[in-house]
Order: structure tokens, then C-alpha cells, then sequence
């Protein structure tokens, strides 16, 4: 299940859910629902991952991160290929709950997530595999995860639904590109072509700063918008700045798969508690 990267599924639900707070729209049943359905399809891109990077050969006795189910025969690949389709059923059951609030038309985009979630590993153009995994991680765990979380409670999206919704996919984003930094070299082996094998480390710290920059940014814009007073979204973006140099300069220096796992640890744990601390400035104005 991959429990260090299940922050990434539930921040986007607390700040879209603290956005609905703020228009007052808040429905808990509904955000509980996002909160189930987010976590379910993480934990099914997981499996998913797991079960596609072995086929491919992309995890195997030469990856230096933490061992895999399938690769190392804890699972056999036919029941993490079961596991994972259960899981996603159970996603889009859930999801489908959600009609009761947003509308038919949330069917495309949970079948869009599942869909995703696959396709990042699987299918006849794995995304992970030509560089575009970042890119979709960025769209659905940021812009769609938290507008949607904001759309089914308020029945709208607002620009501070999308300002927020880049601040977290940004922070998710940097999740996934350090499991790449690691894995660079046998991903570059197995025909992964992230877009740390594409591009270099060079471009990956450079992106990796980048989203902390979006973050820092995010408390300032919504202070704009009215939604935080100036002086709360100063300091919320000074702590951001200074956390995401810390990060930075973790990644800059990192030489090890150890302190890649570390940092890959502190990067999902500061995304949690980024989102809770916006979502708690959200709320109190």
C-alpha cells in the first residue's frame, strides 16, 4: 500500500474540503466519500505499480529502494493483479455515491482517475515510461483532486479551488520525483524514461524547487483573493520557503538510496502537514 505516499491522496481532500468550509458548503457525508475514493485509487495505483514495474522489468534485483510485493515473491503477480482490481472496484463504488452531489458526469471523471492510476504503469503507453507521469500526478492529485473535492460540496469551482488545487499537486509531484531521483539509474536500465532519466538530476532539483516555490506562492495569491488575511499568508509562505529550501538542499546533497527514502519520508509528511496547515488557515479566514 505504500503508506508514505498516501498523503498525497488525502491533502487534496482536506484543502478543497476547507475551501467548501469557508463558501459554506461544507457536507461531511460528501467529503468523506472524496476521502475514501482518493485513498482507494492511491492505494490501486500502488498495486498497479507494483504489479505493471515487475512485468516491465522496472523492479528487480538491481533497484536500490525498499523491496516491492511482486518482485521480491511476497505476492504472487496474479493476486496483486486480483488486489488491484478490487481496490479500483471499490473506487468507483464509492465514487459513484458521489452522483447524489456532483452529478452523472463525475462517472468521467473517476473513470479519468482509475484510468490514470493504470496507465501510469500499465497499458499499451505506460505514462510513468514516457516522462509523463509527473504531469498527470501535477492534474488529478492537484487541480482535479481538490476542485472536485470543492465541486460536489459547493456545486462550482472558484480560481482559489484551482490556486490551491497547485499548490498540492506540486508538493504530490515532488513525492513521485524523488522515488524517480532514486530510482534513476535502473529506471534509465529497464526503458523507464521518467523525466529524471529524460532530463538529468539537474532539471529533477530544479523542478523540485519549482513546486516549493508554488506552494510558497499559494497563501499569497488566496490573501489576494480575500480568502487569508496578509499577515497569516505571509507567514504561511515564509515557512513554506524556508521548508522547501530545507527539502532542496536535502535533494541536492542526497548521494544515497538512504537519504533518497528519507528525504522521499519527509517530502509526503511535509505535504500532510502543508495541507493541514492551509486548510486550517483556510478555515479560520
Amino acid at each position: 500500500m505504500r503508506p508514505r505516499t498516501l498523503p498525497a491522496a488525502v491533502a487534496p481532500v482536506f484543502v478543497g474540503s476547507a475551501l467548501a468550509w469557508r463558501a459554506g458548503d461544507f457536507d461531511l457525508d460528501a467529503s468523506a466519500l472524496c476521502l475514501a475514493f482518493a485513498l482507494l485509487v492511491q492505494i490501486g495505483a500502488n498495486f498497479a505499480n507494483d504489479y505493471y514495474d515487475f512485468l516491465h522489468g522496472a523492479d528487480n534485483r538491481e533497484r536500490v529502494g525498499p523491496a516491492r510485493a511482486v518482485a521480491s515473491g511476497l505476492v504472487t503477480p496474479a493476486a496483486m493483479k486480483r488486489a488491484m482490481w478490487l481496490v479500483f472496484g471499490l473506487a468507483f463504488a464509492t465514487g459513484l455515491a458521489l452522483i447524489a452531489w456532483g452529478g452523472w458526469w463525475l462517472v468521467a471523471i473517476g473513470v479519468a482517475c482509475i484510468t490514470s492510476a493504470i496507465a501510469y504503469t500499465g497499458g499499451p503507453y505506460p505514462l510513468g515510461y514516457h516522462g509523463l507521469g509527473d504531469l498527470f500526478v501535477f492534474v488529478f492529485f492537484g487541480l482535479v483532486a481538490v476542485g472536485a473535492t470543492f465541486y460536489v460540496q459547493a456545486g462550482r469551482v472558484t480560481v482559489a479551488a484551482l490556486i490551491a488545487g497547485a499548490a498540492v499537486g506540486a508538493l504530490a509531484t515532488n513525492i513521485l520525483l524523488v522515488n524517480n531521483y532514486r530510482d534513476a539509474a535502473s529506471d534509465a536500465r529497464a526503458g523507464k524514461r521518467t523525466l529524471v532519466v529524460r532530463l538529468g538530476p539537474g532539471f529533477a532539483r530544479a523542478q523540485f524547487a519549482a513546486a516549493h516555490a508554488i506552494a510558497a506562492a499559494a497563501p499569497l495569491l488566496l490573501s489576494a483573493l480575500g480568502l487569508l488575511r496578509f499577515e497569516v499568508a505571509l507567514g504561511a509562505a515564509v515557512v513554506a520557503a524556508v521548508c522547501g529550501s530545507v527539502l532542496g538542499r536535502r535533494l541536492r546533497t542526497a548521494s544515497s538510496a538512504a537519504e533518497c527514502i528519507g528525504l522521499l519520508g519527509q517530502s509526503s509528511g511535509y505535504l500532510a502537514a502543508y495541507a493541514l496547515i492551509l486548510s486550517g488557515v483556510i478555515v479560520a479566514g
